[in-house]
């Protein structure tokens, strides 16, 4: 079950990042603007500011296996769609319905996860998934690179390639739903799939942890996945003057870290525990890891380095800590809402960015035009270490 999830997210997180390395042949080949780039990831986020919360009840209510199978189908589909548009609106919708299945897809599995792992080095299990799924984003910055030839082509070819990883996502779904049915009738699992109906007055049952971790989750992630997956490659080239494919390179080592990282955090956290203090330690990393780019005058390896502690350790801790303040029955709408919210912040990160920087003329003859940006990712990630703070007191409160 967990290689068959894994492969489902390694796929997944492919074709989510699969728009930064064919930005500059976006821009350059169909005239594409900054604004309608970030729109692409954006529009990713934008359904599932509402969607992926009914997501979450209905894994509560109907099951994961139902919910997995058809997402993922919807993924594939949105993947596909966007390959062979040719134009804007055309790959408006494929992305649009990629992210209303790729969102509820996360949800529900992250679910499954904790009902065949919950008691069993859960932590461990998450952040290996999250691992793969890095390889993931991994393969997709280093794309311009073992795909050479397809990038050769133009923007369509490399589209087409994350089409193929889709298809990938599918199949491993297909794979989960019939071990998964297999073992539940074994009676297996660490928790049995809830049987009581959940109302939507449950989510008032989440208390301030709950909430402070959900802040950490919204701002940390629409500091990271906008600008390293949207706008880093591109402002690698212009403001760096660096070819495509050493950004694609260096953008990647972020993804890599996280992946070799991520499980040796989660490991640690089934061990000590301590998951505010860990959060606080991650979340610092990323507006110092902005400050570093801000200032000009640091390597920008120093940043990349301090944003793959940040990637690696923030979700290795986050997303294991919210069965501690959920109950089992509810933890389909805890993870839907909180996923909401994340891509509501993914959203706006996205549509602001791309704002800022037509505002700001960024690009290769004015390099001073990204500086309005980095500055807005440096100041939501200092939100984001404000959550942890807040949490960590928290968690110091309730054990007086």
């Amino acid at each position: 079950m967990f290689t068959a999830a894994a492969l489902l997210m390694l796929g997944n997180n492919y074709v989510y990042d699969s728009i930064g390395p064919v930005a500059d042949l976006l821009s350059r080949q169909l005239g594409f603007s900054h604004t309608q780039i970030g729109t692409l990831n954006a529009v990713y986020s934008l359904p599932n500011i509402f969607l992926v919360l009914v997501g979450g009840v209905l894994t509560d209510r109907l099951g994961v296996r139902i919910v997995v199978f058809w997402t993922t189908f919807i993924c594939l589909a949105g993947a596909v769609l966007t390959a062979l548009g040719a134009h804007f609106p055309v790959m408006v919708l494929g992305r649009l319905l990629f992210g209303i299945g790729a969102e509820t897809m996360i949800v529900a599995l992250l679910v499954a996860l904790v009902q065949w792992f919950d008691g069993r080095y859960l932590a461990l299990f998450l952040a290996l998934n999250i691992s793969v799924a890095r390889l993931g984003s991994w393969m997709a910055d280093r794309s311009p690179d073992f795909a050479a030839a397809l990038y050769a082509r133009g923007w369509q070819p490399p589209l087409l390639l994350a089409a193929g990883f889709a298809a990938l996502s599918f199949a491993a779904a297909a794979v989960y739903c019939v071990v998964d049915r297999r073992e539940a009738a074994r009676g297996t699992l660490a928790i049995a799939p809830p049987g009581e109906r959940v109302a939507w007055r449950d989510m008032l049952r989440f208390g301030a942890g709950y909430w402070y971790i959900t802040g950490i989750c919204v701002t940390v992630y629409a500091v990271i996945l906008p600008f390293r997956s949207t706008f880093a490659i591109e402002y690698f080239q212009h403001a760096h003057g660096m070819p495509l494919a050493a950004a694609g390179k260096l953008n990647s080592k972020v993804f890599l870290a996280a992946a070799v990282a991520t499980p040796l955090f989660g490991l640690l956290v089934d061990r000590i525990g301590h998951h505010a203090q860990l959060l606080v330690v991650g979340a610092l990393a990323l507006p110092l890891s902005f400050a570093c780019l801000a200032s000009g005058g640091v390597s920008l390896w120093v940043s990349t380095v301090l944003l793959g502690v940040s990637f690696s350790m923030v979700p290795a801790v986050l997303w294991p800590a919210v069965p501690r303040v959920a109950s089992a029955a509810l933890l389909g709408t805890a993870y839907g809402l909180m996923t909401m919210l994340q891509n509501l912040g993914l959203a706006l990160a996205n549509l602001i960015a791309g704002y800022l920087n037509d505002r700001g003329g960024a690009g290769a003859a004015h390099a001073q035009g990204y500086t309005p940006m980095l500055w807005f990712f440096g100041l939501l990630s200092l939100a984001g270490f404000a959550c942890a703070l807040l949490l960590w007191r928290e968690e110091r409160n309730s054990a007086r």
